[in-house]
């Protein structure tokens, strides 16, 4: 198949090209900045020539959108927004003047999209949408403003031919360097993996194998459009969530951090503390009714074979550096 994916040079590009890649599909990646075979360039805004390798593609699985990691001011919540909204018109734009559009089109969404709760999970069913819960910051609902103005520009996208799902992500759990897991996991490492803020707030997750044989499945299923959570069933506590973590690498305490500690650690690393305090307890409940089997449905087991690869790559690369450093 060809496989167009608008916005795919970050993680969750790198991991579903990979995947696909190995799948013998033909992967189009559409970028502001090509520098590899493969990708085309586009401005995330307005149709051009790369409207050419829409046309006659099977799937577009758009990823666009600026990363959440970053300080939520004003101004990157607009650029947030108007990145993502922008370039899901344009892609629809494209897929309904294409003389022969793809037949599916997944568009990325985000958990994010529900309500901050500990009591019950939310599924696509019966999920609290957020936006209105009390006792949160204010500027939470923006980003929840963020997820479905995203969602509702595909769903206003005149598509007749092509088939639309929403893919409403938890974290993707990858150990490629410079992703989310590869945060956690530092900080795990050096002792601060602890609970935060008490930690009774859910994370919700998806290991990235799950992730990618998510995708291929929706794609398949004919019979599956709209909203769709890409999330594992077993979502936990961020206090177990670490400690599992912990336990994977081998660390056996990991210090906890209270509301203001974390928005400092957050200042630092030019995050926002609603990446750390939101509760989202998200269950793939549309997957698990269609029959779709998690391969890693556990934290504590995506967990450990996550590391163990990490752990691989150091060795590999530092028998390399050990080779280099005897050559010299």
């Amino acid at each position: 198949m060809k496989i167009v994916i608008p916005g795919g040079t970050g993680q969750v590009g790198a991991v579903l090209k990979r995947a696909l890649d190995a799948a013998g599909h033909e992967v189009v990646i559409l970028t502001r900045r090509p520098r590899h075979e493969g990708e085309v360039q586009w401005d995330g805004r307005t149709l051009g020539p790369w409207t050419a390798a829409v046309d006659g593609s099977d799937i577009v699985i758009n990823l666009a959108g600026r990363t959440v990691s970053c300080r939520y001011t004003a101004a990157n919540l607009r650029e947030m927004m108007d990145s993502r909204v922008d370039s899901t018109r344009v892609v629809g734009a494209a897929i309904a003047g294409a003389a022969r559009p793809p037949r599916v089109w997944l568009q990325m969404s985000t958990a994010t999209v529900y309500a901050h709760r500990i009591d019950a999970p939310n599924d696509e069913a019966t999920g609290v949408i957020g936006g209105t819960e009390p006792g949160v910051p204010g500027y939470w609902a923006y980003s929840v403003e963020i997820a479905r103005a995203w969602e509702q520009a595909q769903q206003q996208a005149e598509t007749p031919a092509t088939r639309k799902a929403a893919l409403r992500s938890a974290m993707v759990m990858s150990p490629d360097p410079g992703g989310v897991f590869a945060v956690l996991l530092g900080l795990a490492r050096l002792g601060l993996g602890g609970p935060v803020a008490g930690g009774a707030q859910y994370v919700s997750w998806i290991h990235e194998h799950d992730f990618v044989r998510a995708v291929e499945f929706l794609i398949d299923r004919e019979d599956i459009a709209g909203p769709v959570n890409l999330a594992a069933p077993h979502p936990l506590p961020q206090r177990a969530f670490m400690r599992a973590l912990r336990s994977a690498w081998g660390v056996p305490v990991g210090l906890p951090a209270t509301r203001w500690m974390a928005e400092v650690g957050a200042f630092a690393l030019r995050s926002d503390t609603e990446l750390l305090l939101k509760s989202r307890r998200v269950v793939p409940g549309r997957l698990t009714q269609a029959g779709f089997d998690f391969q890693y449905p556990q934290w504590p087991q995506a967990a450990d074979e996550l590391v163990r690869r990490v752990r691989r790559v150091r060795r590999v690369r530092e028998r390399v550096e050990g080779g280099s450093a005897a050559r010299r």
